[in-house]
């Protein structure tokens, strides 16, 4: 009988599956590298419809703080539902987004707190990164944008722009500064010292063919870029160059946000207060929700300048405010850090014991593992990075191998864990659990992903 009801689950699972790639667009994404069907969830587990148990560390790309139908979610958007008040109001005032902004304005950096305004956008994070980079034209008069190598601030035109995909050049690009594949190939402080004279040189050169922008948008630590956090003191030097010339400067704290990197948000790591925070993903309780804050004195546009049929979500406020009142009264991001340390110090042995692992970084519960060629030695064949002057040896890191991190993926999903990659070249196993994860949920992932690496390492060196 157990064998019977397995097998029509088996049925139901790989049907949905076949009528989902025979109908859906083939610009679809995790459900390539994922072909799983859940049903079921909550925290950090999800349940497919074939049977089977999985430890999600995914998360909706970092969207659940809480994990899945967390109960103080859930019983939010149950009272909401059963008030009776409507769902959907544009921009209109209710008490649920009044109760939301309150909360939201609670946990912001103080010097942004003090004189903040709120623009509610559409649904998802990239319709944020859009109306920021409007605000700041507006405020400004100018039109160019400072963004960095590796970014990523979502999909729209110009999201894209100034992602580090970009196609077409709008956008003025500056280094990111980073340890293991440094653009200047030193790495440590002395790559961030001049990742940030790079950019002084740039604003102040007159003939740099960079006018004074409108803005410079960053991410605290770069996400899609491969879990790279940015160093603070070169967050505080941004800040710093910034406010001199009086350039806004714009936070992604889209992924980063609500307590994901061990603190609040990712710039309270550095002190600084940035000019405007572009957030979405968390703050809507795991539905869609997207905003902006910024200082008062940029808030010059006219009414309508940035609008969105869908930007009042009263579940997701209600979701919203649940949620961060959790992280906060509950010390989550703190909850966050600890236990964040704890598990990249244990990751960290990955790289001392398999050859075919570059590096393991992050911040926080953002964490990721670089899988590289051991036998391919050097840049990358598009990689012309400027070299230093002076007695600094070049670091030239081991190839990033896509192959492999996706090989470790596969072997993670056979063992019951969900992992998203990252990074330039796909090449980062990314983990991204949520805040809740326990001890013991802990452990099990970096035991899961230990034997995946281990089984990926021992096929490698066999091949």
């Amino acid at each position: 009988m157990a064998g019977g009801l397995h097998g029509e689950a088996r049925a139901v699972h790989e049907g949905i599956l076949r009528r989902q790639s025979a109908r859906e667009s083939s610009a679809r994404t995790y459900a390539r590298a994922l072909p799983i069907v859940p049903v079921r969830a909550r925290g950090l587990t999800i349940e497919g419809a074939d049977g089977r148990r999985y430890l999600d560390c995914l998360s909706g790309a970092g969207t659940l703080a809480l994990g899945h139908n967390h109960p103080v979610v859930l019983e939010a958007i149950r009272r909401v539902l059963d008030s009776g008040a409507p769902l959907s109001v544009l921009d209109l005032a209710t008490p649920v987004k009044d109760a939301f902004i309150t909360e939201l304005f609670r946990t912001l950096p103080s010097g942004l707190a003090d004189r903040a305004r709120v623009q509610f956008c559409g649904p998802a994070g990239t319709d944020a990164v859009e109306a920021a980079l409007k605000l700041v034209r507006a405020a400004t008069g100018r039109a160019g944008i400072l963004a960095f190598t590796g970014a990523y601030h979502g999909m729209t035109a110009g999201a894209l722009a100034a992602s580090g995909g970009a196609r077409d050049i709008q956008v003025a690009r500056l280094p990111y500064p980073q340890d293991y594949r440094c653009p200047f190939g030193v790495g440590g402080p002395r790559g961030a010292e001049l990742a940030a004279r790079w950019t002084e040189s740039l604003l102040d050169d007159p003939k740099s063919g960079v006018p004074l922008p409108a803005g410079m948008i960053l991410e605290p630590v770069q996400g899609e870029g491969g879990v790279i956090p940015g160093p603070d003191d070169w967050l505080r030097r941004m800040r710093q160059l910034t406010a001199d010339r009086s350039i806004p400067l714009i936070a992604d704290e889209i992924q980063t946000g609500v307590g994901r990197t061990g603190a609040f948000w990712a710039v309270d790591h550095s002190g600084i207060s940035p000019d405007v925070m572009v957030l979405s993903k968390a703050i809507g309780g795991s539905l869609p929700l997207a905003v902006i804050v910024y200082r008062d004195d940029l808030d010059v546009w006219p009414p309508g300048a940035h609008a969105g049929t869908f930007r009042g979500n009263q579940l997701a406020m209600a979701a919203g405010t649940a949620t961060l009142t959790h992280v906060r009264e509950n010390g989550l991001a703190e909850r966050a850090a600890t236990l964040g340390s704890r598990m990249l110090a244990q990751l960290a042995e990955l790289a001392g014991t398999f050859a075919c692992v570059g590096e393991v970084r992050g911040r926080g519960l953002m964490i990721g593992v670089e899988m590289v060629d051991p036998e391919g030695i050097g840049a990358e064949p598009d990689d012309h990075r400027p070299l230093p002057t002076g007695p600094e040896p070049t670091r030239t890191p081991p190839r990033a191998a896509p192959e492999l991190a996706a090989a470790v993926q596969r072997e993670c999903l056979q063992r019951g864990l969900i992992v998203e990659l990252g990074g330039r070249h796909s090449a980062v196993v990314r983990l991204l659990p949520p805040l809740t994860i326990s001890d013991e949920q802990a452990a099990a992932v970096l035991d899961r992903l230990t034997d995946a690496v281990a089984a990926v390492a021992r096929t490698h060196r066999a091949g």
